[in-house]
């Protein structure tokens, strides 16, 4: 008997793997499990959802891609990269969804289910051979793979079982700890019964010696150890325990894509810390619940994503002219309307900042990295409370779904809001006793002994009644708007990342930050003069900024937005429609900011960011 060959063992800094499937079959679970234990064995790791627009796609066509991209790395990994190396891929029209949108590397190995080439359907056979016609010009190494007849020998329907089976190929293949696994599985599966729990280890088992059995290479990306205890959570869990951690004890929402999972993951945990999630019968009503709660003295926030956030203008509005404290979370999506509801997109910036009746000044901030998700709710609460104001938080699909290890915060009794104090308020104490220099005021709490007052959303003077004189209406705006200027000087300049002057500095905000930096690493190892600054203070902006700028030579926003291109018909330089960020930076610092802005419906890699940085970069003799 002729003994089998040992496996080639690839050892790599970093590798990046996708599973795809159709809706429904559990691509998304296995890849979950699988990045979150690798992150847990000590690497780098960020994943990225890859979700079809429709909620319940067609089967077998290309659109209806479903699944997620993991990158994996010895280091820190804080993007989803370039290329994948590695796919799994439960039908070849899914397959072929990400090699047309160039996702593959061009020497990616495929595991694929091969029962589609002999399916009883001529129709099916003829697509298997039209897709593989296709694919046949690349350098595409195409590992057929009996997933269906495996399963089958454990469970009825293999399509609730072939997902498990996945993941104990790609254990095996990057040798990950099996009791690991197993603890993923009962945690994700928690809810399920023992059975449901005995069933998908006994898949992953199979899977795992299928594997064992057939394959002949492995890969072997070494962790790197790492003294500090790490959690490993997708942006909406870090917001969701920033929260929490926050001291905030109301969140009020109705259901949107990709806003939802905070709430989700609230639900399962608040109560236990004295939280409350309340789901509305609307956006509006949920707008009005917070509301109403901040008003009453505790501390709320709702969530939202764009279409939400429309609908919630008017109450948003109330919130700025009675002051009352509100954090308001936009986990953005594609739009306008009901746009792409799972795909990333950064084009909510100056609806959050200007899309209100009237004037309106609030707070934006915006995280950069999932970490940040969980700080940015302690920062957004007590900015909002300071200030007697609405802060608004903007994250985005990215964010929202992507898993990462970070750091395990060590929790700070000062992040949480102070105890209410219900005592009576000094005689003759308004309810809008503005500082004449900074715009702030007391908050008095509905029940304060010698604090009762009218609320009204009309112009109204320092006692809350309603006064239509010019000089009281100015003053009310003066006194709202001064507020964001004193947060503005409480603010430190950014520092630009690679270098403090040159020839190019890009600047971004919101997840594009991991892919910006990769990009400009990769540019400045070229030769390239180049440099990026990324903000989380959209409103009001971190101080310093022109100053900054006047250190190099160009300056250009990389967003995923949209933006003209001029030359296209129609389009010149001066009727151009800029990146949100740019226009923003040109109004705030009158410098001549450029932009590069893209809206593919995933996020930017940065191989793309680079091209862009070679586009972008002044010639000599430019100013």
């Amino acid at each position: 008997m002729a003994t089998r060959a040992a496996p080639t063992i690839r050892r790599l800094r970093e590798h990046t793997v996708e599973v795809v499937s159709d809706s429904g079959e559990g691509a998304q679970k296995c890849s979950q499990i699988f990045g979150a234990v690798t992150a847990k064995m000590g690497n780098g790791v960020w994943t990225v959802e890859i979700i079809p627009a429709e909620i319940q796609p067609p089967a077998r066509v290309p659109e209806g891609a479903s699944g997620n991209r993991i990158r994996i790395g010895a280091g820190q990994v804080t993007n989803w990269g370039d290329e994948t190396n590695l796919v799994v891929a439960f039908n070849e029209q899914v397959l072929l969804a990400r090699h047309r949108l160039k996702a593959l590397a061009p020497d990616a190995t495929v595991l694929i289910e091969d029962k589609w080439a002999t399916h009883d359907d001529p129709e099916i056979r003829e697509q298997w051979t039209r897709a593989m016609a296709e694919l046949s010009s690349t350098g595409y190494r195409l590992v057929m793979v009996p997933m269906e007849e495996q399963c089958l020998t454990l469970v009825d329907d293999p399509r609730k079982g072939k997902n498990m089976f996945a993941l104990g190929m790609l254990s095996w293949i990057y040798d990950r700890d099996l009791e690991r696994v197993y603890e993923q599985i009962a945690h994700t599966f928690r809810k399920k019964s023992e059975a449901v729990y005995q069933r998908n280890v006994e898949l992953v088992n199979l899977g795992y010696a299928w594997a064992a059995e057939h394959l002949d290479f492995r890969i072997a990306i070494p962790p790197e150890p790492n003294e500090q205890a790490m959690v490993v959570m997708n942006g909406n869990e870090a917001l969701g325990m920033g929260a929490i951690a926050s001291g905030m004890e109301l969140c009020a929402m109705y259901p949107i894509t990709p806003a939802t999972s905070v709430s989700h993951y609230l639900s399962e945990v608040f109560e236990k810390f004295g939280g409350v999630v309340h789901q509305a019968e609307d956006e509006i009503a949920a707008a009005g619940v917070a509301i109403g709660a901040s008003y009453a003295g505790k501390v709320a926030f709702t969530i939202t994503s764009g279409p939400g956030l429309a609908l919630k203008t008017e109450f948003l509005g109330l919130a700025i002219m009675t002051e009352i404290p509100l954090v308001v979370v936009d986990v953005q999506r594609g739009g306008p309307s009901t746009g792409l509801p799972t795909k990333v997109e950064q084009s909510d910036l100056l609806a959050a900042l200007y899309a209100q009746p009237g004037d309106a000044p609030r707070v934006v901030l915006a995280p950069a990295t999932i970490e940040e998700c969980f700080h940015i709710m302690v920062t957004a609460r007590r900015i909002a409370e300071a200030f007697r104001c609405v802060v608004m938080v903007l994250s985005d699909a990215n964010l929202a779904t992507g898993v990462q290890p970070f750091p395990r915060p060590s929790l700070d009794v000062r992040w949480q809001a102070d105890a209410l104090d219900l005592g009576a308020v000094p005689e003759g104490t308004k309810a809008y006793a503005w500082n004449a220099d900074t715009g702030l005021s007391r908050r008095v709490i509905p029940g304060q002994g010698g604090g009762m007052h009218t609320v009204t959303g009309l112009s109204h003077d320092e006692g809350s009644k309603v006064a239509y004189s010019a000089g009281v209406h100015a003053k009310g705006m003066a006194m709202r708007s001064r507020k964001l200027a004193v947060l503005g000087s409480l603010l430190a300049p950014p520092t630009p990342y690679g270098a403090d002057a040159g020839d190019l500095l890009i600047i971004g905000w919101g997840s594009t930050k991991g892919a910006i930096e990769e990009a400009v690493d990769r540019a400045r190892a070229a030769g390239g003069s180049v440099a990026s600054l990324h903000l989380r203070f959209l409103s009001p902006m971190e101080p310093g900024l022109a100053e900054i700028f006047r250190r190099f030579r160009k300056v250009a926003t990389v967003e995923i937005n949209y933006s003209d291109t001029v030359g296209d018909p129609y389009i010149t330089e001066e009727n151009r429609r800029r990146g949100q960020l740019s226009w923003l930076l040109r109004a705030q610092t009158l410098v001549d900011v450029d932009c590069w802005t893209r809206t593919p419906g995933e996020p930017l890699r940065p191989a793309a960011i680079v091209e862009a940085i070679h586009d972008l970069m002044p010639a000599r003799g430019d100013a």
